[in-house]
């Protein structure tokens, strides 16, 4: 079984070596968020992950409303990614579009709807293939489940889905993030599993 953690600048520094020596085999950075927002952790925490010879791998939290500002972040997420010499083949951990709505933002502003969220993927996720970059798609068991149609997204799309406990309901993730409190290094952090 790989294990490994998926971070971003609200995380402290990790002793990357370290984890590889408990155990780890990859880490997932974030590379931002909403309308050109870059984390200010990404560059320090992709190099030192790279550098202690884990897998890494980058997810981008969505803050669109529309379809054309979807791909917007995706346009902006692969420009980031040429800017930092990743191309898909070094990040064995995947690219990953996180769409959820942890601060009640796409609610407050009506983005409620099945076939809305699954538009505002199905943009992002479209727009990276063109750039070639493909992604993935991290979302809660319940979102994938009741208000993303997993059939409307490009055929392969791999789901990384994220249920705390002992079991992944969605049997077509290739990643489950089993928690957010798995204790490293002094601090609670998200824990995900290959399937």
């Amino acid at each position: 079984m790989k294990w490994g953690i998926d971070v971003s600048e609200h995380n402290r520094p990790f002793d990357w070596h370290s984890l590889k020596k408990q155990g780890a085999s990859f880490v997932i950075v974030r590379l931002g968020w909403g309308a050109g927002h870059l984390d200010s952790r990404f560059y320090e925490y992709a190099n030192g992950v790279l550098d202690a010879g884990l897998g890494l791998g980058m997810y981008y939290y969505s803050y669109a409303l529309t379809e054309e500002a979807a791909a917007e972040e995706a346009r902006f997420t692969a420009a980031l990614l040429k800017d930092a010499g990743l191309p898909p083949e070094k990040l064995s951990a995947g690219i990953w579009l996180d769409m959820e709505d942890a601060d009640g933002y796409k609610e407050r502003n009506g983005i409620t709807g099945k076939d809305e969220i699954t538009a505002l993927c199905l943009a992002y996720l479209s727009e990276m293939n063109k750039q070639g970059c493909p992604a993935g798609l991290y979302s809660s068991c319940s979102w994938l489940a009741d208000l993303i149609h997993i059939p409307a997204l490009p055929e392969g799309t791999p789901l990384w889905c994220a249920q705390w406990g002992s079991a992944c309901d969605i049997k077509e993730a290739m990643l489950w993030q089993f928690t957010n409190s798995l204790p490293l290094e002094g601090q609670l952090v998200d824990g995900d599993i290959w399937k």
